[in-house]
């Protein structure tokens, strides 16, 4: 059974990573009450180490999200619930201006507690979105053995590390090509492996070989290895190209089901769609993070969008109350 519902809250925020927890700190320093509803499933799980985070260099990702927890329940009007959203209500003007919410927006989260906790249900006036993506990785059976470790999805969170090695970049997408320049910062001994897609352009191939890199266009088979090291990409015929790491493009989808019916706007890569003050295409709802272009990006980036959001939703309220209309740009 669900808790008896709880004060109402300015700001009910999805997700509790560095996003979610950086903007819901700017808000509890606002004097706001803010709930972050988590439901412990980071998309960054497999990543032991974070890096580029300043004077957090190292850490892994859930220490940084333990520390950053604990810096926001410090504050009193700071609720963390783990639970798993699964329904985001518009609540009507009447109801909204009955909950106390002066401008007639506001919403009904509930969410389906996880690891024992109980479930939840806030009224919110405004809903900030930092759930993050789910990844789909490409299916060949060994490489969640390898992810992580030898393989990784994050160019400038682990390039570094994978300094002067042979390298293979995997992925199907547009944006290989580009993906391989960056690498090439870090290792000239790079393949790009396109798995059959057709996304690296003649021309692209071209540049790439200028420079050593090399386009295998072949099927894949598996990633192989001995024991926790990888030894090399196995591809459809048999043959093996010798490789110990790399980067592989997943394709990304945001989870937004929570939602319902309510349309969202969304790019061309499914990622949602903001304005500069970081609102989505219905009125009171936020995102931020990797669940809005350009998508995934480094740790640190995604905190100082969840500051930025948050200080655009604290004024967008407060204009709210006085009754003088959305925030200046």
């Amino acid at each position: 059974m669900s808790e008896e519902p709880r004060l109402p809250v300015g700001v009910a925020i999805i997700g509790g990573g560095p996003a979610g927890l950086s903007a819901g700190l700017q808000l509890v320093r606002a004097n706001r009450r803010i709930a972050i509803i988590d439901s412990n499933r980071p998309r960054h799980s497999a990543t032991l180490q974070s890096h580029g985070f300043l004077t957090r260099d190292g850490a892994s990702p859930l220490e940084l999200r333990r520390l950053g927890r604990e810096e926001f329940e410090a504050y009193p009007t700071a609720t963390f619930a783990q639970a798993v959203v699964r329904e985001v209500v518009p609540l009507t003007r009447d109801e909204a201006i009955g909950a106390g919410f002066p401008d007639g927006i506001g919403f009904r989260v509930r969410g389906t507690g996880i690891r024992g906790s109980s479930d939840v249900e806030f009224v919110a006036r405004r809903v900030l979105i930092s759930a993050g993506l789910t990844e789909e990785l490409p299916p060949f059976p060994m490489i969640r053995a390898y992810y992580g470790t030898a393989l990784h999805s994050c160019v400038e969170c682990d390039g570094f590390e994978k300094t002067d090695k042979p390298l293979a970049l995997i992925g199907e997408t547009s944006d290989v090509f580009a993906r391989a320049l960056l690498i090439s910062r870090f290792s000239s001994d790079l393949v790009v492996f396109t798995n059959g897609a057709d996304t690296v352009r003649p021309e692209q191939e071209r540049q790439l070989a200028e420079i050593g890199i090399s386009v295998e266009r072949r099927p894949i088979d598996d990633i192989v290895g001995e024991k926790a090291e990888m030894t090399g990409v196995r591809l459809a015929d048999g043959s093996v190209i010798p490789r110990v790491g790399g980067f592989v493009r997943p394709r990304w989808h945001a989870p937004v089901e929570f939602l319902g019916d309510q349309p969202i706007e969304r790019d061309e890569w499914g990622l949602i769609v903001v304005s500069d003050r970081g609102e989505t295409s219905i009125r009171g709802v936020y995102a931020v993070g990797d669940i809005v272009p350009p998508g995934p990006q480094q740790l640190i980036i995604a905190a100082g969008g969840g500051a930025r959001v948050a200080a655009r939703l604290n004024m967008d309220m407060i204009r709210g109350a006085l009754g003088v209309g959305m925030i200046d740009d």
